[in-house]
């Protein structure tokens, strides 16, 4: 789902979704024609994605927490700002990486996967939230 990206492998781009403070997803075919989706953000080593869901589901994470850095973090590793944000948050996360999906964190955290989905959720709804703040701010 989720790895760093490699500008080499990057013929064709657009925007996919624009949000504020900079931050956006980029939409861009593989020299093997494949589709992948990139998380952008100042600060922020780029990251991409196999789908646009999982894509802006990292960009709510990173709202959420008041943006974050992955670099550093090691391949398996979580970055300080997801852990101390609480459980939704953390599951939210886990659904954005590599071979994760909804039965795994359900699994993990003893849970069915209809509240692993609850929490994803409710971080989405913060981060729009977020975002509608700065935008009615004027601070994007």
């Amino acid at each position: 789902m989720s790895q760093t990206h490699d500008p080499a492998t990057t013929d064709t781009e657009s925007l996919s979704r624009e949000y504020v403070l900079g931050v956006r997803i980029v939409e861009y075919e593989t020299a093997a024609g494949e589709t992948r989706y990139r998380f952008d953000a100042p600060e922020h080593c780029g990251i991409e994605f196999e789908d646009e869901e999982t894509a802006t589901l990292y960009a709510d994470v990173y709202f959420d927490v008041n943006g974050f850095e992955e670099a550093g973090t090691g391949e398996r590793g979580v970055p300080p700002a997801i852990i101390q944000a609480g459980r939704d948050t953390l599951v939210a996360y886990f659904l954005t990486q590599s071979d994760v999906d909804v039965h795994w964190v359900a699994s993990f955290y003893g849970a069915k996967p209809e509240k692993v989905q609850r929490y994803a959720n409710r971080v989405r709804k913060r981060a729009e939230k977020i975002r509608s703040g700065i935008r009615e701010r004027g601070l994007d």
